[in-house]
């Protein structure tokens, strides 16, 4: 008898642990939660200013993702999500970070304007390393800044760091106009800024 609670106890000890963090990757249970295990229900509630609980998280600085969490199902399901939310037809957007859909990690997809089709492209642990001394005004709004606009005052050209989605190699781009003016937007994202603070 005392063997076989031990064996049941082992058992749920070990179930426990794979459900939890088997998966190698660093995300949260309720970050598994919320990014769901399919992409039936594609479209993710944006997080927004008009919440205080919503605003507290997308004023944290985002965590950084791990080899592992790239490579992960959760990922891919997340990066597809993001990517069916910011292309919204009822709220589109042409950058989103992950804050925005409650994930506080360091991912961001930017609509690369300077490339041919203008394809969405995914960047984790995207940072930026170099601003351009020349700036301009431009307008911005952001999708988790309802019904508000502005106009900000931003490098026209940018360097940023980030990881390959493969290879998980640190990779870097030069990215200007108003490519660069959503790189900018969304890696403020990372860093709990919104356009809003300047």
């Amino acid at each position: 008898m005392r063997l076989s609670k031990n064996i049941i106890c082992v058992g749920a000890a070990i179930a426990s642990a794979l459900f939890s963090c088997g998966d190698g990757t660093t995300f949260t249970k309720a970050e598994k939660e919320l990014i769901g295990s399919d992409t039936s229900a594609a479209i993710m509630p944006l997080y927004t200013t008009d919440s205080p609980s919503e605003t507290e998280l997308l004023r944290k600085v985002a965590a950084p993702l791990t080899a592992k969490d790239i490579t992960s199902d959760v990922y891919k399901v997340l990066r597809y999500r993001m990517l069916s939310t910011v292309n919204d037809p009822e709220n589109p957007g042409v950058g989103i970070a992950a804050p925005q859909v409650g994930i506080s990690r360091q991912l961001i997809a930017v609509q690369r304007f300077d490339k041919e089709g203008e394809p969405f492209e995914f960047y984790p642990n995207a940072v930026i390393t170099s601003y351009s001394p020349e700036k301009k005004y431009g307008w911005e709004g952001c999708l988790s800044v309802p019904d508000y606009r502005d106009t900000v005052l931003r490098s026209t050209s940018v360097v940023i760091s980030y990881n390959d989605e493969l290879t998980f190699e640190p990779l870097t781009d030069t990215v200007s106009g108003y490519t660069a003016v959503i790189f900018q937007h969304e890696t403020d994202h990372l860093k709990g800024i919104l356009y809003i603070d300047y």
